[in-house]
This record gives C-alpha cells, sequence and structure tokens, in this order.
C-alpha cells in the first residue's frame, strides 16, 4: 500500500475517493500544545491506509490535508485534521 501526494500516471483502476478526520482538545493549561498535529496527521494516514484497505485498493494518490483550529466560545479549541484522496487498484498481470 503506498500514498502519494501526486497523481499516479500508469494503468490503474479508480476504486474510490475517501476522506477521514481526525481532532484533538487543547487544554486550558495547554492551549498553544500545536506539535499535538503531528500525532493527527499520523492518525490521518492510519485511517486513510484503513479505508483504502476496505475499498481493496493498492494506494492512495492525490492525497490532501486540511487543518483547522476549532474554537468554541465555552469550550475549549480542537485541533483538526481533515484528509482526503483518491483509491487506485493497479491491474493484475495476466500469465
Amino acid at each position: 500500500m503506498f500514498m502519494s501526494t501526486g497523481g499516479f500516471n500508469q494503468a490503474h483502476i479508480i476504486k474510490g475517493v475517501i476522506a477521514v478526520t481526525v481532532s484533538t482538545m487543547l487544554s486550558s493549561e495547554e492551549p498553544d500544545e500545536f506539535s499535538k498535529f503531528d500525532g493527527l496527521f499520523d492518525q490521518a494516514k492510519q485511517k486513510l491506509f484503513e479505508q483504502a484497505k476496505a475499498k481493496q485498493g493498492d494506494g492512495i494518490v492525490d492525497v490532501s490535508f486540511n487543518t483547522e483550529v476549532v474554537r468554541m466560545s465555552v469550550a475549549p479549541k480542537f485541533l483538526v485534521v481533515h484528509g482526503y484522496g483518491t483509491v487506485i487498484a493497479l491491474p493484475k498481470k495476466s500469465k
């Protein structure tokens, strides 16, 4: 299984588009702990791989990630990572 932010310029079969969202809450004691984004990216990538496997894909191309810091008026801040891409399968070689 592979993941790429670019396209794939060899023969392939598109299996579908997948998307994930992961988040974590920042505590009021550590309101600027933005290093938690690193772990969120890892979680998002893992979930993308799981969805691609469920679609019987060989890889995910054109992968993109968006980040957000969501502020609620009465609650702490949330860090959010959205990830999406296109699942592809490689043609099987006939014998």
